[in-house]
């Protein structure tokens, strides 16, 4: 009777390491296009030996998922290291000593030199969940002095796939859709092949990265027909992380994008063209 209570007990335990997430939406398998609860997505990703999450940058509820997703796959099974594009080379020393101290700084953004462009109330969570683990917590993008040498003098990009016209075009118009307009077609180039290098900054440090391994990223990197996954095929991989994208109902996001969607509440949308607009004329 005591062994029979015992493995019940251990079922139930298991069956509970994955507390409920603290935000709403759901969840959908862009394969099979059925639902999936939080506690089967957690299952189908801790058996990936990577991972990208393409979050909304500003949207709260994303990083709020990104940290319950980190605390339940490490409930399943131990983390070999978390990625972020928020973080970049030169940052690296800083990140790998603050993991040898016992205690954090209560400037933490300042002793990290977190860049103000990445809102710190949004990513502090999850920075600071990730420091306090054994996991190495490790820098994907570029530095600012190799996003001025890519724009002034764009490298020859190695790899059919992200060479290809039609992924070359969506990013495009991506790169003129977030910047309003504004930017000179001159300037596009340019853009593209920074664009493009940080894609592949990103997808050379996953692949170098102790597995099992997490990216967090935006959600234009994260896209499998666009971003990192196409250049880890380019790079040589033998297959393409599983992609976990998170956005508001109302995007479109289909399985040529990602594996997996968790769609979240949709929040009320800033007009940034304006202000870029008010910046420009002024």
């Amino acid at each position: 009777m005591r062994l029979i209570l015992l493995l019940a007990l251990s079922i139930l335990a298991a069956c509970q390491s994955v507390a409920p997430p603290p935000v709403s939406g759901r969840i959908v398998d862009l394969h099979s296009g059925q639902a999936v609860t939080p506690q089967r997505l957690v299952e189908r990703l801790a058996v990936a030996p990577r991972v990208v999450v393409g979050e909304q940058h500003d949207n709260r509820d994303h990083h709020t998922l990104q940290r319950w997703l980190l605390q339940a796959l490490g409930a399943e099974r131990a983390q070999g290291s978390l990625l972020l594009e928020m973080l970049t080379p030169s940052q690296q020393p800083r990140v790998d000593a603050l993991r040898q101290r016992s205690t954090m700084p209560n400037d933490l953004p300042a002793v990290l030199a977190w860049s103000p462009g990445w809102d710190w109330s949004l990513y502090g969570p999850v920075v600071e969940f990730a420091l306090a683990q054994r996991y190495p917590l490790l820098a994907a993008n570029l530095d600012a002095t190799e996003i001025q040498r890519f724009y002034r003098q764009p490298p020859a990009l190695q790899g059919d796939r992200s060479n290809a016209v039609a992924v070359k075009d969506v990013l495009l118009g991506q790169i003129r859709e977030s910047h309003c307009g504004l930017l000179p077609e001159s300037q596009m180039p340019a853009m593209l092949a920074v664009q493009q290098q940080r894609d592949r900054r990103m997808a050379e440090r996953l692949l170098q990265a102790p597995t099992p391994a997490l990216l967090l990223a935006g959600a234009w990197h994260g896209r499998k027909d666009l971003g990192v996954p196409l250049h880890m095929l380019d790079l040589g991989a033998d297959e393409a992380p599983i992609v976990l994208m998170l956005a508001e109902e109302g995007s479109d996001v289909t399985p040529a994008m990602a594996d997996y969607v968790w769609y979240t509440p949709a929040t009320a949308s800033q007009d940034y063209c304006a202000q870029m607009r008010e910046q420009s004329e002024r």
